[in-house]
């Protein structure tokens, strides 16, 4: 037996669905993909939803849209995959990287306010592990300092923030279909936004910079012509995934419900056992769980981990530093320190959290946390 610490949860409708597209005359950009941003538009409260080909492109497609450039610095967490980071460094910018709130393992606020200068252009907030920052906070300093704010929320589809789900609240925001994210398309990302002028760039710069939309083009010599206005990227999601997407969306509710299930008896297993801190929730949001993450004291973290797999628990550490990877530390970041950051790097472990996980795998596994939390 393994228990992974993520999965997909594919049905036989799910399945039919990805079929019929298979035996349509669609399989790549057709009218399943233009459904599936609808469907997820509606569902996060955002005017416009632009599908993609993985989270990461969705990212790289925001920061162009943002028109982010050489010279430019954005700000975003250490604690996240490298991708937040990577999208700014496509465009040509530079990374700075804000300290975490040692509570809720998102980006810090007043560190963000201490990191900006006159090039700053854009701050990326993750809401890691599915736990939404604090947005209110975050707002405030960009409109003070005229900034862009790009939600990565890779982690937090159902996540939602006073009220407001995540997707319809900043600038723009990201998303990943990941397998093992909320819903998967295999692969494939969104950006959601409410800002007309964005999402026409969004739309351009996705498919080569090329459209064949009347209002846009110089000129216009028949219905065949387009026009290149822009270096685009080929970041075009397939009809198929999309079919997946739809039917996948139609789960969403009963996957987050299931999440936080799972999450509120880890919760009460690990409240008083020693040696363990359970992750704190803020308030006025409601997480949505892509992960749930327990901090190991006073014990090895590597020998729990290492005996934790030994027992057949897929365990993760997520995530190294970004400013630690051997790319960002020959490329001027060796001596980035973000104390908090690092803090909980040295401690995190990631436990098992995916909606087809049973009640006996996750007693299975407080059982083994218990058993070594004791032993060590």
């Amino acid at each position: 037996m393994f228990i992974p610490y993520g999965k997909q949860y594919i049905d036989e409708e799910d399945v039919q669905a990805v079929v019929d597209v298979l035996r349509s005359d669609y399989l790549t950009t057709g009218p399943k993909v233009a459904e599936f941003e609808k469907t997820f538009a509606n569902y996060v409260g955002a005017y416009y939803a632009v599908a993609v080909s993985n989270g990461t492109a969705a990212l790289h497609l925001a920061c162009l849209a943002a028109g982010i450039k050489e010279g430019d610095e954005v700000i975003t967490t250490p604690i996240t995959f490298a991708a937040s980071s990577n999208c700014a460094l496509y465009c040509g910018a530079k990374v700075v990287f804000a300290d975490i709130n040692p509570e809720t393992y998102n980006i810090d606020p007043k560190d963000i306010r201490r990191k900006i200068i006159d090039k700053t252009k854009c701050i990326i907030p993750v809401h890691f592990t599915g736990q939404p920052c604090d947005l209110d906070e975050i707002h405030a300093i960009a409109k003070e300092h005229n900034l862009i704010v790009i939600e990565d929320a890779a982690h937090a589809l159902g996540a939602d923030y006073k009220g407001r789900m995540i997707g319809g609240v900043s600038d723009m925001t990201t998303f990943s279909f990941h397998p093992v994210k909320h819903v998967t398309c295999g692969e494939g990302g969104m950006i959601t936004t409410n800002d007309e002028k964005l999402y026409e760039r969004l739309m351009l710069f996705r498919t080569h910079g090329i459209t064949r939309e009347p209002s846009l083009l110089e000129k216009n010599e028949g219905g065949w012509y387009y026009e290149q206005l822009e270096l685009g990227f080929n970041f075009r999601i397939t009809d198929f995934q999309c079919a997946l997407g739809i039917s996948q969306m139609n789960k969403i509710d009963k996957f987050v419900a299931r999440r936080r299930e799972i999450a509120k008896r880890y919760d009460e297993a690990f409240a008083k056992l020693d040696g363990i801190v359970v992750p704190a929730q803020s308030t006025g949001c409601n997480n949505s769980y892509h992960l749930y993450i327990i901090q190991v004291e006073d014990m090895s973290r590597k020998e729990v981990f290492d005996k934790l797999r030994a027992a057949g628990i897929g365990v993760n550490v997520h995530y190294i530093p970004v400013y630690k990877h051997p790319y960002y530390q020959k490329h001027g970041y060796q001596d980035v320190k973000c104390k908090n950051a690092e803090k909980l790097y040295s401690k995190m472990l990631s436990l098992p959290m995916y909606p087809s996980m049973t009640d006996e795998e996750q007693e299975y596994v407080i059982e083994q946390i218990c058993w070594n939390s004791r032993d060590l």
